[in-house]
């Protein structure tokens, strides 16, 4: 089996996938240092087109998600706040096992969110 890393956004305000949503895949390394790894936005499915990492890429270690939600509310107009009350949700978790599928969706509001490991 070869291991990647997916995730996927959903709008629980409205029901639907978030499109447009910027997510950025940071390395954490052993001394904290952050690398910036990969940057994509959503599909129409609140989906990226690719897996984050796949294959030999996806390694034990420590990663970040940063979903940029602030500007995903404020242009679709769900937020009038200026700076709205999400901005950067991160979402820090480890990988432990390189081979398999780990799947970090995100389910927003403009008031919260909530996350888990899917499958």
């Amino acid at each position: 089996m070869t291991g990647k890393l997916t995730t996927h956004v959903l709008d629980i305000s409205i029901g639907k996938p978030a499109c447009g949503v910027l997510v950025e895949l940071v390395s954490v390394g052993l001394n904290r240092k952050r690398e910036t790894i990969d940057a994509s936005y959503t599909n129409e499915d609140g989906r990226l087109n690719k897996p984050l990492l796949e294959g030999k890429a996806l390694k034990k270690g420590i990663y970040e998600l940063h979903f940029y939600v602030g500007d995903y509310f404020r242009n679709r107009g769900a937020s009038a706040e200026n700076p709205s009350f999400l901005d950067c949700v991160p979402v820090r978790f480890g990988i432990s096992e390189p081979a398999s599928h780990y799947h970090v969706p995100l389910l927003i509001s403009p008031g919260g969110y909530s996350t888990y490991r899917g499958s």
